[in-house]
């Protein structure tokens, strides 16, 4: 198989959890970068892990490992804004990995570790063969859901109040992984292509790092014990 290139973004500003990639977590001095690198570093078939940052903090603590697979970039500034869209960040992963496989990831997913990201590479490898052109990690959904005053995955002129275990699960996208071959990138101008393999994660797993309670959250099942980083 073509090379496996991770590629990991990492701006420094963050408007709802200031310093969120850097500070303290878990016990973790340079916090979920920290964490997100030694993840990545584990796994064998990861052939090289991009790290694009426009955070000095980040490219000294990186800088500091031993990993010969390690290729940091500083990150322009208007690729670093807030306003910058994934849309160019597509393009500007495609441009610094031209050839070969994406596995793109966050440091905000601190719970997808190297055992899943070795599964995550296995099943891609597999999909590929049986005809999908890509892989996201989702997780289900299976409640209640309404939209514009009205049920999405339940009809109510049938039963008001089903099960939710007889309920249909939609996928919701988790954003912990997004793997495609670079030709889908430049086809499609995406990071996933026409026919994604869906790749299902808990809840536990999934947890996103997006707003202060999901640091404080994540930290608790971490020095909990309650998921494995």
């Amino acid at each position: 198989m073509d090379k496996i290139t991770c590629f990991l973004p990492c701006r420094r500003g963050s408007q709802r959890v200031p310093d969120k990639n850097v500070k303290l977590f878990a016990g973790s001095k340079n916090g979920l970068v920290e964490v997100k690198l030694k993840q990545l570093c584990a796994v064998k078939d990861i052939d090289e892990i991009v790290l694009s940052t426009d955070d000095e903090r980040i490219l000294d603590y990186a800088g500091t490992l031993r990993d010969t697979r390690i290729r940091l970039h500083h990150r322009s500034d208007e690729l670093a804004s807030s306003a910058a869209s994934t849309d160019s960040l597509v393009a500007h992963a495609l441009k610094l990995i031209p050839e070969g496989h994406i596995l793109w990831t966050h440091v905000t997913s601190p719970f997808v570790n190297a055992r899943h990201y070795n599964s995550i590479i296995a099943c891609y490898r597999e999909k590929l063969l049986m005809g999908y052109d890509s892989l996201m990690t989702v997780t289900d959904l299976q409640g209640f859901l309404w939209k514009d005053g009205l049920p999405m995955n339940y009809d109510r002129a049938i039963e008001k109040w089903p099960r939710t275990q007889t309920l249909s699960p939609i996928q919701e996208v988790n954003s912990a992984v997004f793997f495609a071959p670079c030709i889908v990138y430049r086809n499609l101008d995406d990071r996933i292509g026409k026919t994604p393999y869906l790749y299902p994660l808990n809840k536990l797993i999934s947890h996103d790092i997006d707003w202060p309670e999901d640091f404080v959250i994540a930290e608790c099942m971490a020095t909990q014990g309650l998921v494995e980083l």
